[in-house]
């Protein structure tokens, strides 16, 4: 086991585990408490459903062993600069992520986000790159920063794509396809990068949405502008980041 599942074994297991017994043998729910941090996407944007932050917590929750509920904090159109300045200022999220026992981060599509200027270009878009390096190492080091003093779960999920997808990536033409292949390599890269360097879990959505390979359509996983993810979506992102939790921990044995 490496030190990135040995770290997500350590810190979820004040998330997952059963309720503890008195020596009268009476157990006693536990409460535990999910963050999310991010952009559109953990924010539920074009959807009108629950998103996957709520979905994965109500998914983790065994009645009256465990009750995992979610405070959804991610912000539409938010950078990985936005979420370090949430974290940084003495808000209600800092507050927030204070008291949390796990915490999701997904951030880093609107750092590269398409720009007409730069068109199907990446060089253009490259200088980006190193900067969300730097934010989200810093956010994991903040989100430790204000949980001292008990262990927290941080979770970084990358993305299917960092611009339009699917059939609606097809639309805008092969060129447009390549560039954002290319860009979702490079945030993708940092951002499990970033998870290994930290002990993070680290959440792999294109596999999640594309298929092992990445050679599936995720058309069907999409809402009507191309973009975010549909209600199906969120089931899936959901389901991926709960498997990563019962694989590592065996929950399921």
């Amino acid at each position: 086991m490496g030190a990135s599942a040995r770290a997500w074994v350590v810190a979820c297991a004040i998330l997952v585990a059963g309720c503890s017994t008195g020596s009268g043998g009476t157990g006693h729910e536990a409460a535990r408490t999910v963050v999310a941090l991010g952009d559109s996407v953990p924010e539920g944007a074009n959807c009108n459903c629950e998103p996957y932050p709520q979905l994965s917590a109500t998914a983790l929750s065994v009645p009256g062993t465990r009750q995992v509920t979610a405070t959804n904090d991610a912000v539409g159109g938010y950078t990985s600069a936005d979420v370090l300045a949430q974290l940084r200022s003495k808000s209600k999220v800092a507050a927030n992520v204070a008291g949390a026992d796990a915490v999701d981060v997904e951030v880093g599509a609107n750092d590269v986000s398409y720009d007409k200027s730069c068109g199907n270009s990446t060089a253009c878009y490259e200088g980006q790159i190193p900067k969300l390096e730097q934010n989200l190492a810093e956010i994991v080091r903040r989100v430790h920063e204000l949980t001292a003093g008990h262990q927290v779960l941080v979770v970084l999920l990358d993305y299917w794509s960092v611009w339009l997808g699917g059939q609606y990536a097809k639309e805008q033409g092969a060129a447009y396809v390549g560039a954002a292949d290319e860009m979702t390599d490079q945030v993708n890269g940092i951002i499990k990068k970033t998870a290994n360097d930290t002990g993070s879990a680290y959440v792999d959505l294109r596999a999640a949405f594309k298929g092992p390979d990445y050679a599936y359509d995720e058309t069907r996983y999409l809402s009507d502008d191309g973009d975010h993810p549909n209600a199906a979506g969120h089931e899936q992102i959901s389901a991926a980041t709960v498997d990563v939790i019962d694989k590592t921990l065996h929950l399921g044995g």
